[in-house]
């Protein structure tokens, strides 16, 4: 297991002309397990892997629409801390706000939780009995009481809520399905 693990980080760590924190940080969990400091070889895969989850949460975060005119858009930048307690996974969350009202979409991808929503979303009966379905292009969201939800890809959960649908809708449009179904491949 060793062995391997120590393979893997090689490959990862292979492209040093294009040295960054993830590849420095590589290369020094390298170096301390080859001088048997064990610990501190562990303690820099962690921060690589910590590096490369925030990478993948800015990714994820590009899929997040830029706000209609007259209207502004904040990114929520701690989101990922609170997945990590719901099994993982990576989130991206914007709030909209404008014409007096606001609305927040929620983005979150390889979550166990959401793992488990996927027979429900992928049952179009079942869909329907949990509440209104609404197309986005040709992305069913079901309406729940104001909340917009659809699954992409069986394992990405969009959520908005907090505005009227007429509101939210719009922002949702602009949404790149077919690009977030293949993020983080």
């Amino acid at each position: 297991m060793k062995r391997l693990t120590l393979s893997a980080l090689i490959a990862l760590a292979a492209p040093a002309a294009l040295a960054d924190d993830v590849t420095d940080t590589l290369q020094s969990a390298i170096e301390a397990y080859e001088s048997g400091d064990v610990k501190y070889a562990l303690e820099e895969i962690a921060y690589a892997q910590q590096l490369l989850q925030a990478m993948k949460a800015e990714g994820l975060t590009g899929f997040l629409p830029p706000a209609p005119d007259g209207w502004t858009r904040e990114v929520e930048t701690d989101m990922n801390q609170g997945l990590a307690m719901m099994g993982g996974g990576t989130g991206a969350e914007a709030t909209y706000a404008g014409d007096g009202q606001s609305f927040t979409v929620t983005l979150m991808a390889d979550n166990p939780m959401v793992a488990a929503m996927a027979a429900m979303f992928g049952n179009p009966m079942l869909m329907g009995t949990a509440g209104e379905i609404v197309r986005v292009g040709r992305q069913k969201f079901v309406d729940q009481d104001g909340e917009l939800t659809a699954l992409v890809d069986n394992r990405i959960l969009i959520q908005a809520s907090g505005a009227g649908r007429d509101a939210m809708l719009p922002v949702l449009e602009k949404i790149d399905f077919d690009g977030l179904s293949g993020f983080g491949r």
